[in-house]
């Protein structure tokens, strides 16, 4: 692969592509993001033609609408951001063989079973941000074989672009009651470990869906709540271990969009490739580490 070409991402100012940036330029990489304005990822043709337009030698999507009420609000925009947008860098490419790198998600995947999911796994989306990505999965491969598809989960890790993590952190910090969904399992995953872990990947000759996530047992959003709250009780920045009650799906009255309840993955290709993902607790003690040194607080 040629280091003297850039590399073009797209959603470059989200969760996982701020990090990307970040981690592909401290290896010497020139990167390209291009801003709103720029390429509007509503129009599909326009988004080809920037990838054709621009000498790089890997193109990689972090882009997505990823809200799930959003999608449900707005079906047509998540077609177009999450399948169709996706699937014409992925024809761009072809064209232009540049390597290409697609984000998706654990939750294109059936989540009735317990346990942890290959890639080989059923998919079975049943929300509408679920059904777009899945889509976007399918119509990339046929528009490129030899395009990789990475799956990420309940990514954290960039306080810049907060999660669940680190507004639970937040919220502890002010002093709130806290309460957190139990009824629903998947792997904490730092965004820093996706950035490695694509760029690592970027030469190889690797295709097709490749989980990316932490390693271990699967969490529920409770489990990690309690988790953070303990590993910022034993670093000092809480004075005292903060309560987390329980909360069901079925319980939580914004949440209009079903979701999936066990879609916890596997990351063990990834390990046959030499790339090892940190275990989910680590995956934690690394976001809530970041979390205080990114707001300067203060040891209690």
């Amino acid at each position: 692969m040629n280091n003297a070409l850039p590399i073009l991402v797209f959603g470059a100012s989200g969760r996982v592509g701020q990090v990307f940036c970040r981690e592909a330029q401290a290896r010497g990489w020139t990167v390209v993001a291009p801003q709103h304005g720029e390429c509007d990822l509503m129009e599909p043709e326009a988004v080809c033609d920037y990838v054709l337009r621009t000498a790089a030698c890997a193109v990689v999507n972090c882009a997505a609408i990823s809200g799930l009420e959003e999608c449900e609000s707005d079906a047509l925009s998540a077609h177009l951001v999450n399948a169709v947008s996706p699937a014409r860098m992925a024809l761009a490419c072809r064209h232009t063989g540049a390597r290409f790198i697609h984000l998706s998600t654990d939750y294109v995947l059936d989540g009735r079973k317990q346990g942890l999911k290959s890639e080989t796994a059923h998919c079975r989306p049943i929300n509408t941000y679920a059904e777009s990505k899945r889509e976007g999965e399918l119509q990339v491969q046929e528009a490129l074989t030899e395009a990789l598809i990475l799956r990420v989960s309940w990514v954290c890790g960039n306080p810049e672009r907060p999660s669940f993590v680190e507004s639970v952190l937040a919220r502890a910090l002010r002093g709130e009651c806290l309460a957190a969904v139990a009824d629903k399992w998947s792997m904490p995953t730092h965004a820093v470990d996706i950035a490695r872990a694509a760029l690592a990947l970027l030469p190889t000759e690797q295709r097709g869906v490749l989980h990316v996530c932490s390693a271990g047992d699967p969490l529920s959003w409770h489990d990690c709540a309690v988790i953070c709250m303990q590993l910022a009780h034993e670093s000092g920045y809480l004075a005292s271990m903060v309560h987390v009650a329980e909360q069901h799906l079925k319980g939580v009255p914004f949440f209009r969009a079903k979701r999936p309840v066990h879609t916890a993955m596997d990351s063990a290709r990834l390990r046959t490739l030499g790339i090892r993902m940190p275990e989910a607790t680590e995956t934690l003690r690394h976001a809530v580490s970041d979390f205080f040194l990114f707001k300067g607080a203060v040891k209690r």
